[in-house]
């Protein structure tokens, strides 16, 4: 049986992750900085890090452990260092340290694109400390064999104190709220449903390298706010499309344009990733389902 430990497994992906690669047959132990896990470290601390990870023989690491506040990361840069860079510097530095046949999958974020085309992997554009530490983490992963999964995702949380961009829609539109959604800001993010799937696949298949994993044909972020609310029969107007030069509650600078070419994942995988309008629609099921 494959052993397997999820880092930050408590988050919006990890808590879809974990119970998903069980059910699959993996022998999986989680990890998170506070929360119920099997461990819980700071995985900055490299000096208890290492005496966490030498516990068991891992065959493979999935590294969630990540501060995903642009704001956040904006503000504290030392923060975002410490949590999207160091930590990974540090389960690196076991596998070097151990030799450890341990394979890691690290993922990063579409944040590290800009600009309007459709980005392969070699396309790099740094517009804010938070894809800074992330690319940073990235560069760290690669020292040793690892699959870096650049991603976006939706779909309804399971953890009560963290929302996802479609549950924030669903909440808003349902309880009446006024809203503003981003016109000039595309994207092409997976279900989480869909990225479990895939990093399942990644787990078996093991590709080495950097891979864009999200959807094809992605769309703005107010179009998908729309599509998504339409498809679900909630109510349109109380929401209205902004630029983000006018977004007040915006203050770092966000990429305008991450949609990615994700052929090199189909090609090493043989698989072919959906479109986002179906993802839509998945995703639209789970919040039927609760309702």
């Amino acid at each position: 049986m494959i052993k397997i430990l999820i880092t930050g497994a408590t988050g919006l992906l990890g808590t879809t992750l974990a119970p998903y690669l069980k059910k699959c047959g993996y022998s999986i132990t989680t990890h998170a900085r506070t929360g119920e896990a099997d461990f819980q470290v700071d995985l900055a601390d490299r000096e208890k890090s290492f005496e966490m990870l030498t516990q068991i023989q891992w065959d493979m690491i999935i590294n969630l452990a990540s501060l995903t506040s642009v704001e956040l990361c904006q503000n504290q840069p030392n923060m975002a260092y410490l949590a999207n860079t160091r930590t990974v510097e540090n389960l690196v530095y076991w596998i070097q340290k151990t030799e450890a046949n341990c394979h890691l999958i690290q993922i990063s974020t579409d944040h590290i694109y800009d600009g309007a085309i459709l980005h392969t992997e070699d396309e790099i554009t740094l517009t804010n400390i938070y894809a800074f530490s992330k690319y940073a983490g990235e560069l760290a992963a690669a020292r040793v064999p690892s699959s870096i999964l650049r991603t976006n995702f939706i779909g309804r949380s399971n953890v009560s104190h963290r929302e996802s961009l479609s549950d924030w829609v669903y909440t808003s539109l349902t309880n009446g709220k006024h809203v503003q959604v981003l016109d000039d800001v595309f994207f092409s993010p997976l279900s989480m449903n869909t990225l479990v799937e895939m990093i399942q696949l990644v787990i078996e298949k093991r590709p080495v390298g950097i891979f864009n994993l999200g959807s094809h044909n992605g769309m703005s972020k107010a179009d998908f706010d729309f599509a998504f609310a339409e498809r679900l029969g909630l109510p349109t107007e109380t929401m209205s499309r902004i630029k983000t030069q006018h977004a007040a509650f915006l203050k770092a600078y966000r990429p305008k344009d991450m949609r990615m070419d994700c052929s090199k994942f189909e090609n090493a995988l043989s698989v072919k990733l959906p479109q986002l309008s179906d993802e839509i629609v998945r995703v639209a099921k789970e919040y039927d389902e609760v309702a």
